[in-house]
């Protein structure tokens, strides 16, 4: 899945010689929280609005309300921003991007194109929204989680079992991370299943494998093994 497809398009962004109040004001009237900083279209900066508090903080209680305006308007966005900012190229993956915020711990950043032009943002909200597609859960239906040995196969026995009572899969996910060696953890969401047949279903299913969770979001029931 491209970023390209995910990221926020309509990008607001800021010029290298507006004000530090220019800012605070953007920040604020679209809520949120980092806006890239740019010349001529290409990517030169960036400002949180953690940049903004920091900024202001050593003189704000020292200074009258008509001070620290002035002080906001004097000061350019040049002289605050973080330059050099980390940015994701238009051809990455979601993956790689939420694996490069979160290594850098920061909860967005701009998207370029090859020229370095500041083409869309991406943040953590975003990435969640990714997170719901491949889960499908939007689609209702009930989800297994299971954890099976880790062997050609697998995940069709249990798939094979579902359609055998006629659920159509929503998603499949697997992951090998917090299990032994040798096994894996297989994620299904699945729909169109008679609730009446669902107890014989968990039956089959957990001849083939170890049986995690359920959540059945209809029903709102929640069963855990």
């Amino acid at each position: 899945m491209l970023v390209k497809n995910w990221m926020s398009k309509n990008v607001i962004t800021i010029g290298v010689d507006n004000s530090m109040q220019d800012a605070t004001a953007i920040l604020k009237q679209h809520r949120i929280r980092i806006l890239p900083v740019v010349k001529k279209g290409k990517l030169v900066g960036i400002i949180t609005d953690r940049d903004l508090k920091r900024a202001s903080a050593s003189d704000a209680t020292t200074l009258e309300v008509h001070e620290l305006l002035y002080l906001l308007m004097k000061i350019k966005i040049k002289d605050i921003m973080a330059r050099n900012p980390i940015a994701v190229p238009l051809d990455w993956t979601v993956e790689e991007t939420a694996a490069l915020l979160l290594s850098n711990k920061i909860s967005g950043a701009p998207v370029v194109d090859e020229k370095n032009m500041v083409v869309g943002v991406i943040t953590q909200t975003d990435l969640f929204r990714v997170l719901m597609s491949l889960t499908g859960i939007n689609a209702g239906g009930i989800q297994f989680a299971f954890k099976t040995r880790d062997y050609p196969g697998t995940i069709k026995e249990l798939a094979d079992v579902i359609r055998e009572f006629g659920g159509q899969m929503v998603s499949i996910l697997s992951s090998y991370d917090k299990v032994p060696e040798g096994f894996r953890m297989v994620y299904i969401r699945m729909r169109h299943i008679d609730r009446h047949r669902l107890a014989s279903l968990q039956k089959r299913l957990m001849e083939k494998a170890t049986l995690l969770y359920m959540i059945d979001q209809r029903e709102n029931r929640r069963e855990i093994f």
